[in-house]
């Protein structure tokens, strides 16, 4: 799904970022230009992080 239709980028792409290291707003924001021109898309980015690194943690958690 488009995240932000502005700069064309996809919850995919924000996902595979945060995979590759990327774990906050200000560095996918660099990376990709979330949130660079009209601004609408930056709740959702968030949450998408957010998501991204809870089911990593989860992913990777020792018992």
């Amino acid at each position: 799904m488009f995240v932000c239709v502005c700069k064309g980028i996809t919850d995919k792409d924000i996902r595979q970022a945060v995979n590759n290291g990327d774990q906050s707003i200000k560095s996918i924001k660099e990376k990709f230009g979330v949130a660079s021109q009209c601004g609408g898309c930056i709740t959702l980015a968030k949450e998408i992080i957010d998501d991204q690194l809870i089911a990593n943690a989860q992913f990777y958690q020792v018992a």
